[in-house]
């Protein structure tokens, strides 16, 4: 019998599987997908459970049940590409016939000292149940920075901001304005939205350092009950272990295939692949069926015609009520933004998106 094995059971993950599986999968092969968790967590709205608006078992996708699908748990602690074998924490090896890599990101520190050690993280369902015991521990009209004034900064403030109206939150942002991706008038309008509810975005700061209490921006010591790391990411410390070619943020370099060109039997699919797209949930699931799709034409003999990914665009919530977004090249922004994420999200739950 020969071995698919499926790394990581999040968006890109689970969209591969659902992609193999609905079109005629070989019978004489098993699809393993081997996870940390027993269930996709729904990491875009990770933000919300570290604020206290949104429940543990709110975030949970159960994983698929199939005949020819196995899944197994447990923690990746390195690839051997050479002798096609994945090595887990306290586990026998699984060795594979083919392999998937979609084992998403973490915080991207900069090097920035004690960054890691004092601050929060919400990339992953442990560090972000962790980050929600801290956040809602925080004592009455307490001290909250989120570090990093991109999309999960902005919607971890505003929720945390619904979640506690007594706490004081600020935003610390290396740029000009929050959400620099995004046209200015999205920025504007949010941080309008963070004056009438009374979040303060500082920008221009540079943190140099954080200790225990104490953000730095150069010589000024900035004093906080929780900092919360919005800050980047790049890919989970198992790829950066590996030794293929890599993009300057770390992504693993794939050919046209999403194949790894020296190892063509292993695909990377999302965050931790070179594609030319920012790391979303959105491009993850996009990337994923474009390799369903490259898999069965490759094993049928054909050459995989490949279709070129559209996304839809991203959208971004502001508390329950007022959302913003890009659709295409056109802003969004107001009530229906957050709508269309709720709608989306409701999807997801379902298996429909």
């Amino acid at each position: 019998m020969r071995k698919f094995v499926i790394l990581g059971g999040g968006y890109g993950g689970l969209a591969l599987i659902q992609g193999l599986l609905n079109n005629h999968f070989p019978q004489d092969m098993e699809l393993i997908l081997i996870d940390r968790m027993p269930f996709q967590g729904i990491k875009t709205e990770y933000y919300a459970l570290a604020a206290g608006t949104a429940s543990d078992y709110d975030l949970r996708i159960q994983f698929p049940n199939h005949p020819q699908l196995t899944k197994k748990y447990g923690e990746v602690t390195s690839i051997d590409l050479e002798d096609k074998r994945v090595n887990l924490e306290g586990d026998d090896p699984i060795e594979y016939d083919y392999l998937t890599i979609a084992l998403g990101c973490t915080d991207r520190y900069h090097g920035i000292p004690g960054a890691d050690q004092f601050t929060n993280s919400i990339q992953t369902f442990s560090s972000t149940r962790q980050t929600y015991q801290r956040l809602n521990d925080v004592k009455p009209y307490g001290n909250v920075h989120i570090i990093g004034g991109g999309l999960s900064g902005v919607e971890t403030a505003a929720e945390l901001r619904e979640s506690r109206p007594d706490l004081n939150i600020t935003i610390l942002d290396r740029g000009s304005r929050v959400l620099s991706s995004f046209p200015q008038t999205v920025s504007l309008y949010v941080e309008q939205w963070f004056m009438d509810h009374e979040v303060n975005t500082r920008s221009h700061i540079s943190v140099c350092r954080v200790e225990d209490g104490i953000v730095y921006n150069g010589d000024e010591a900035i004093y906080t009950d929780a900092a919360v790391w919005t800050g980047g990411i790049q890919p989970v410390k198992v790829v950066q272990d590996l030794n293929v070619p890599k993009d300057p943020g770390g992504r693993v370099v794939v050919n046209t295939y999403s194949q790894i060109p020296d190892y063509p039997e292993v695909y990377v699919v999302g965050d931790c692949a070179s594609i030319p797209f920012a790391p979303s949930a959105q491009a993850a699931g996009a990337q994923a069926r474009q390799v369903a799709d490259v898999i069965h034409a490759l094993w049928k003999g054909e050459t995989p015609k490949i279709h070129k990914i559209h996304l839809r665009g991203t959208l971004g919530s502001l508390g329950s009520k007022a959302g913003f977004g890009l659709m295409g090249k056109t802003s969004v922004k107001g009530r229906v933004p957050r709508l269309l994420k709720s709608g989306v999200l409701w999807k997801s739950r379902r298996h429909f998106g």
